[in-house]
C-alpha cells in the first residue's frame, strides 16, 4: 500500500526522482496516466493488471465510456527507474498534469499520484478546512 507523501523534482533532462520510500513497492517495471484533478497515476505491473481489465470490460457502446476509455490508455505508458530511482516522465503526461521542477509524489493507497506541488497545495486549501464535512457526507464507510 502506497501512503504518506514527498517532495520531488523533475531535472532539465525529464526525469522525476520517485522517492526511495516508494521504489521497492514500485517495483521494477510499471504504468504510468493521467489521473483525475490534474495528477498522475502511478500503478505497479500487479495493480494494472487489474485495473485494465476494468476498464476494457466497460460498455463501450457508451460515449463517456469510450471517451474515459480513450484518455486512460492513450496517456499510459509503462516506465522503469534508472539506477538512481529516476523515472523519464513524457511530455504529455508532464503537460496534463502541469508538472515542473517542483512536484510532489503522494500515496494513495493501491496507487502514487504525481502532482504539480503549487496545484497541491490549492487542492489541499480548497478540501481541508471542508474534511469534517466531506467526513460526516461519507459517514458509514468507516
Amino acid at each position: 500500500m502506497f501512503m504518506g507523501q514527498a517532495v520531488c523534482t523533475i531535472d532539465e533532462k525529464n526525469r522525476l526522482t520517485i522517492p526511495a520510500k516508494f521504489r521497492a513497492e514500485l517495483g521494477e517495471s510499471f504504468i504510468i496516466t493521467g489521473g483525475f484533478d490534474s495528477c498522475l497515476f502511478v500503478y505497479t505491473a500487479a495493480q494494472w493488471n487489474e485495473v485494465y481489465p476494468k476498464i476494457k470490460a466497460m460498455d463501450t457502446m457508451k460515449k463517456d465510456v469510450r471517451a474515459f476509455q480513450r484518455y486512460v490508455l492513450s496517456n499510459a505508458t509503462q516506465a522503469e527507474l534508472d539506477k538512481q530511482g529516476r523515472v523519464l516522465v513524457p511530455g504529455n503526461l508532464r503537460t496534463l498534469a502541469q508538472l515542473d521542477k517542483e512536484c510532489l509524489t503522494i500515496g494513495s493507497g493501491d496507487r502514487l499520484e504525481i502532482w504539480n506541488k503549487a496545484q497541491w497545495d490549492q487542492y489541499m486549501t480548497q478540501y481541508e478546512s471542508g474534511i469534517n464535512e466531506l467526513a460526516e457526507g461519507l459517514s458509514g464507510l468507516f
